[in-house]
């Protein structure tokens, strides 16, 4: 991916014991491991989760970003999943965070691979999607890093106005179905 900048190419010295790191390619790979005092460090895709919400009328409940990335773009409510949190737990959070709702009904829709471009490096994620349904989708209103709330038809969201790669494919998931 054009742009695309790997986390573990960044480390420039070990994490445990702070020796420099070689230049070569065998020495910035996937783990990391460092030649001074063997430390091993994996780097994984992020976790991520969106809700894809409807409402009785059919409509589906976006978000306009607030903030880069994709900053003015359409999104689902959602965002990363902190260590220790189930996907669902971190739905939910998110969902409140974000719009405010209390969500049931969670039902895992599908996941897509995704790079989340922030600060000069771009963080492979893993994007998973849910579908849900919300206590009182009325009450819906934008909050935590949402510049405003929309609801839509999902089969009229221009796929362009969509903030990730993950997220329409989601959409197409979800309209598939």
């Amino acid at each position: 991916m054009s742009g695309y900048l790997e986390p573990w190419r960044q480390c420039s010295s070990c994490p445990r014991c702070g020796s420099r790191v070689e230049s070569g390619p065998a020495e910035r790979a996937n783990p990391f491991r460092c030649a001074a005092c063997g430390f091993v460090l994996f780097f994984n895709a992020a976790s991520a989760v969106a809700g894809l919400m409807v409402d009785a009328d059919g409509r589906m409940l976006f978000i306009r970003r607030e903030r880069d990335p994709a900053r003015g773009k359409l999104g689902m409510p959602g965002g990363f999943v902190d260590p220790g949190e189930s996907a669902e737990e971190a739905l939910r959070r998110e969902v409140r965070e974000e719009v405010g709702l209390e969500v049931r009904e969670v039902r895992y829709l599908a996941s897509f691979a995704n790079h989340y471009p922030y600060a000069g490096v771009t963080y492979p994620t893993l994007d998973l999607f849910f579908t849900c349904a919300a206590e009182d989708a009325s009450r819906a209103r934008a909050l935590d890093a949402v510049a405003a709330i929309e609801w839509h038809e999902p089969s009229s969201v221009d796929p362009a106005e969509i903030a990730f790669d993950s997220m329409r494919a989601a959409l197409r998931a979800y309209l598939r179905r």
